[in-house]
Formats: structure tokens, sequence, C-alpha cells
């Protein structure tokens, strides 16, 4: 297998055709929902734009939302593996 294959982890041909039936299930959703590319783009500008506003309480906020996500996640992690290496 060539690196790209291994990294794509499939075919190069493959991948884009699983890639575009992808993109045209969740296309047909999305446009169902009312939703365009431009809105999403849009919103994901402006979450960046409001994020470069707050300056660097955003990054400060940034970092405890890390750290109340960790508290559930790196323990459940751990029961999880541990529970992998009994069975």
């Amino acid at each position: 297998m060539s690196s790209i294959n291994n990294f794509l982890g499939d075919t190069v041909w493959r991948v884009i055709i699983k890639l575009l039936i992808a993109s045209l299930l969740l296309g047909i959703v999305l446009a169902t929902l009312g939703l365009s590319p431009r809105d999403i783009y849009q919103r994901a500008f402006d979450l960046i734009q409001s994020i470069w506003d707050m300056g660097f309480d955003a990054v400060l906020r940034f970092g405890d939302y890390i750290m109340l996500g960790a508290a559930i996640v790196v323990p459940i992690f751990i029961v999880l593996r541990l529970m992998k290496m009994r069975g």
C-alpha cells in the first residue's frame, strides 16, 4: 500500500467517491434545514471575529472549558483503558 493510500485509509478514487457521496447526503440535509455554505462560513467567521474581539479573556475561558471537560473525559478514558486491559 502506498503512503498516500495508507494515509487516506483506502485508494484515492474510493476516498474521493466516499467523500462525494457523504458531501451530497450532508448537503441535502443542510439544504433541508435551510442552510447554505455561505451561512456556515459566515457563522465560522463571526465566531473567530468574536473570539478575536474578546482578546485574551477568550483564551483564558478556552482553557477553563478544556479543564472542565477534561475533569470528565480523562477519568472516563482511564476507566475504559483499564477495562480494556482486564478484558
